[in-house]
């Protein structure tokens, strides 16, 4: 599993560097690539939604298999068409990833499959591993977009999602599912809302941020080159990755909440300044700074959702988590291209560090005095 999405991290990470070059280049306006971007965004998360709540029923080797079918159609769609309508529509139902982290329909599905793996600190640490291998290999993929350009590089998609068959291939078949739950959530529905609406927040704040965004936002403000894009992003996706190793120790020290808020907390004031500041050495120095911290959240985020609800409703919960996030994200890319046409390049990096940062204080004052499973195993 950790082997598939560091494959889909390198073609994530590659796409979400060169679908905004490709797409100006092809004459879309930076208002009809922050459309794009919403689609695949939308897209997603109605997939997700499916997903997780019919699913169980089907089983998880059988869901990755038709997901990673439908990547290989994303790719040769991609490559094939040009036209804005029927791209759109494409970006849609699709699989393409235009941020540096997955949020695909992927992500609950694994997610929920690994948690019945481990558990306390060993659950975090196992989902460090499986995001590193994703963020390292995202950075790998952007940097190597730079050498790689045009829509010939859609088929280095399609191949990686012909390889990520094959791996899904070889895991054990699905046994029939005698039983499914009736109501998904049914005993644990307050507290994944809880969570799924602060989540949201934190992910409205990112799609103004979004990785294929910020290429847009450094190529208007300081001019920058695809190779020196690709560059950057490859810099700040091998700080992000390495820096989850250091969330299980981090977490087990001071709590799963406590591990998420004070590392997202400064991460936000770093983008903040980075939208403020007129030299473009000092904007991604405040970038690099801000990829060495916001990442370090994501697996003890994720142990969160799985240490709130019952083992039976993991599936559901972390797709009912996730959905709301990529709803959220998708909301607001199309704003964020909308300032960037506008001439409003310092609003969306400065909007979304105000967000996420509100959503960490929120996070922080509901779980403040809750004990999780994390927190007291050694």
């Amino acid at each position: 599993m950790v082997l598939v999405r560091t494959l889909r991290g390198f073609a994530d990470g590659f796409v979400s560097v060169l679908l905004a070059h490709y797409l100006v280049a092809i004459g879309f306006t930076p208002l009809q690539v922050g459309v794009i971007v919403t689609g695949t965004l939308v897209g997603s998360a109605a997939l997700t939604l499916l997903v997780g709540l019919t699913g169980v029923r089907v089983g998880f080797r059988t869901v990755l298999l038709g997901a990673s079918a439908l990547m290989v159609a994303t790719g040769l769609g991609f490559f094939a068409i040009t036209a804005f309508i029927p791209l759109l529509a494409v970006a849609v139902v699709g699989t393409l990833n235009p941020s540096a982290g997955d949020v695909s329909v992927f992500l609950p599905t694994e997610q929920a499959f690994l948690a019945g793996h481990a558990n306390g600190a060993a659950r975090t640490r196992l989902y460090a591993f499986y995001n590193v291998g994703g963020n390292l290999a995202g950075a790998l993929g952007a940097l190597a977009s730079g050498a790689i350009t045009g829509r010939i590089g859609f088929l280095l998609y399609v191949a990686v999602a012909a390889i990520a068959t094959l791996v899904y291939r070889g895991l054990p078949r699905d046994e029939p599912r005698l039983s499914t739950p009736t109501k998904p959530l049914e005993r644990s529905r307050a507290v994944v809302v809880q969570l799924a609406a602060l989540f949201s927040l934190d992910a409205a704040g990112g799609g103004l941020v979004i990785q294929s965004l910020l290429v847009v936002w450094l190529h208007l403000k300081f001019d920058l080159s695809t190779a020196s894009t690709a560059t950057v992003f490859f810099c700040a996706g091998t700080l992000a990755a390495f820096s989850q190793f250091l969330a299980p120790r981090l977490a087990r020290r001071i709590g799963l909440v406590r591990a998420m808020v004070f590392t997202h907390l400064p991460a936000n004031g770093f983008l903040i300044i980075a939208a403020l500041v007129p030299h473009p050495v000092v904007a991604i120095g405040f970038l690099l700074l801000r990829s060495l911290l916001s990442q370090m959240d994501v697996p003890a985020r994720q142990t969160l959702v799985m240490a709130v609800v019952l083992p039976e409703e993991r599936a559901a919960a972390a797709s009912v988590t996730n959905v709301p996030r990529s709803l959220a994200a998708a909301v607001t890319p199309v704003f964020a291209g909308w300032l960037l046409a506008n001439g409003s390049l310092a609003a969306p990096l400065v909007l979304a560090g105000s967000a996420k940062a509100t959503y960490d204080l929120l996070l922080l004052w509901r779980f403040r005095s809750a004990v999780l499973d994390h927190d007291r195993t050694p």
